[in-house]
């Protein structure tokens, strides 16, 4: 099938992804779409001015988008690329084609969406990058949306696990959005993969970020919110990924918290509550049926970081497992990924501290310090 073709297609004003698919449903690839003219166009209800358009294509606008796509690591996925995700094409309509940058191989790999608040509170944006760290590297693509925030922690977790990550954005690939995020974007396309929906020059604009939410929730097995106000576009992935099957999970947070707020509301609505990562693994372990799963950490390693913390003194492993815990309620998989330290050692160094009165048990599993 012709590129040109699906680009003549993909470039038209006024003809996005879902008119576009309801043309490639209906006449069955490019060629017999632009062959139909204006009197088959008129009755699948293109607008007129995207049937003058098709019929009077810009050549310069192709051209363009011809020469872009043949630089490094560049691709048009359309509907009948062997790259097509498969969990994306179970959408009614799926989006004919996709602009690419990276290695389109992660398409292939079982993903987890995680998104959530743009302004997030600082525990928020841990959560995230652990979450994503995790998931990477239980052998998970992870997938967001390159924006501020929740987003990009995301990505930044999983890029930090040498793991495998997916930025879908509500812009032409041309141009990064927000632009404070180029060199994330960059490290994207590097190590993982940029997708978008959307032709090159297209600016952000409000009505791109659901479409582009909609392919975020197509993706994945199953979409993670972390943090969410009540009125947020992470509730819009959310209920496109129930809508269409998928697992939702939203970590619950403070009540006290208003970012909070969109996940417990979630919860309340059938989303699951996830407290670690392997919660999710274990609701989505069919998906994973036949890929790699990393190897778990060694047995001795807890032993070997205790030896160490004896050999420092044991009162300088519990003074920076008190400096890691702060001053709010914190689980012990947030205490392994603030230190860094397998989780035997989080465990036993809490136990001491909680026998020593200076750490008690908190609800849900969290540790907090006494006084």
């Amino acid at each position: 099938m012709s590129t040109r073709d699906w680009l003549r297609l993909a470039t038209t004003p006024g003809i996005g992804a879902t008119l576009g698919a309801r043309l490639i449903a209906h006449y069955g690839d490019p060629a017999a779409v632009l062959a139909a003219g204006d009197a088959g166009w008129q009755q699948l209800g293109v607008p007129a001015p995207a049937r003058r358009a098709l019929a009077e294509p810009d050549a310069a606008r192709i051209d363009e988008t011809e020469r872009w796509l043949a630089g490094d690591g560049r691709g048009l996925i359309t509907a009948d690329h062997p790259h097509y995700p498969g969990p994306l094409a179970e959408l009614t309509p799926a989006p004919p084609w996709l602009y690419a940058i990276g290695d389109t191989d992660l398409l292939s790999y079982p993903a987890v969406a995680v998104v959530g608040s743009r302004n997030p509170t600082p525990a928020g944006l841990e959560h995230a990058h652990a979450f994503g760290h995790a998931l990477a590297s239980a052998g998970l693509v992870v997938v967001s949306g390159l924006a501020r925030g929740i987003d990009a922690a995301a990505h930044e977790g999983a890029l930090a696990a040498n793991g495998m990550t997916i930025a879908v954005c509500g812009t032409g690939l041309d141009r990064v959005y927000p632009a404070a995020h180029r060199d994330l974007a960059q490290r994207i396309a590097d190590h993982g993969l940029l997708l978008s929906e959307f032709a090159l020059g297209t600016q952000p604009a409000r009505g791109n970020f659901p479409r582009r939410n909609r392919v975020i929730a197509g993706l994945c097995a199953a979409t993670l919110v972390v943090e969410a106000a009540r009125a947020s576009g992470s509730l819009i992935t959310a209920r496109l990924a129930s809508q269409a099957g998928r697992d939702v999970f939203a970590l619950p947070g403070s009540i006290h918290n208003p970012l909070a707020r969109g996940c417990h509301q979630l919860i309340r609505d059938g989303a699951k509550l996830v407290e670690t990562t392997d919660h999710i693994l274990e609701d989505i372990a069919g998906v994973l049926d036949g890929f790699r799963r990393p190897d778990p950490v060694p047995d001795d390693a807890a032993d070997t970081l205790s030896n160490q913390a004896d050999d420092a003194g044991m009162s300088d492993a519990q003074s920076a497992l008190l400096t890691a815990l702060g001053h709010a309620p914190a689980r012990i998989d947030d205490l392994v990924a603030r230190t860094g330290w397998p989780a035997d050692a989080v465990s036993s160094t809490l136990l001491i501290l909680e026998l020593e009165g200076r750490v008690v048990a908190a609800p849900g599993g969290a540790y907090m310090r006494t006084g």
